[in-house]
C-alpha cells in the first residue's frame, strides 16, 4: 500500500517507528516530515499528508503529533479526509470499515511504539465494508464537505 506519514516535532519518533514498520512491511512510503526535533506547527504536517491523499499519490495515511488531537483537528478541514485519532485497535479497524477513514492519527506522547505498530498494521489491514448502511452515512458526511455546514 501507498502510505504517507507525517509529524510534528513531538510525534517525530512515533513517526519514524511507524515509518520504518511500513517499510519494513513492503509499504511504499512516502516521509513528509519532520525529520528534527525543531518545532513544527502540527497543521502543516496535516496539509501535507492530506494533498498526498486527495491527489492520488498515496491510499492512506499517519499523522502523529503529541496528543493526536491537533493534527486530527486540521486534517479533517480537508475535503475527502475523514482521520480519526485511535489509541485502541478496535477504533483503528472499525473507523476504515464503517467511516473510510483514510488517515489514522495517532498521539506521540500518549501511546509507546508497539501501540503504534500494532494501530497501523490494524489500520493498514482494515478495509471498507461497504454495506449500504456505511455508503448512505458516507455520503452524508460528503455532503456536510460540500455545504460547509457552519
Amino acid at each position: 500500500m501507498r502510505v504517507v506519514v507525517s509529524a510534528d516535532h513531538a510525534g517525530l519518533s512515533i513517526k519514524n517507528v511507524v515509518r520504518d514498520w511500513l517499510v519494513g512491511h513492503g509499504h511504499q512510503v512516502q516521509d513528509l516530515g519532520t525529520h528534527t526535533t525543531e518545532p513544527v506547527d502540527y497543521p502543516d504536517c496535516a496539509a501535507v499528508v492530506a494533498r498526498a491523499i486527495v491527489d492520488g499519490s498515496c491510499e492512506r495515511g499517519i499523522l502523529v503529533c503529541g496528543s493526536g488531537v491537533g493534527a486530527s483537528v486540521a486534517a479533517n478541514k480537508h475535503r475527502g479526509i475523514r482521520a480519526g485519532l485511535c489509541h485502541d485497535a478496535y477504533s483503528a479497524h472499525q473507523g476504515v470499515e464503517h467511516d473510510d477513514m483514510n488517515v489514522l492519527v495517532l498521539g506521540g506522547r500518549v501511546i509507546g511504539e508497539a501501540l503504534a505498530r500494532d494501530l497501523v498494521l490494524t489500520f493498514i489491514n482494515a478495509r471498507f465494508g461497504d454495506e449500504e448502511r456505511h455508503r448512505r452515512r458516507l455520503a452524508k458526511v460528503r455532503a456536510l464537505e460540500e455545504a460547509k455546514c457552519p
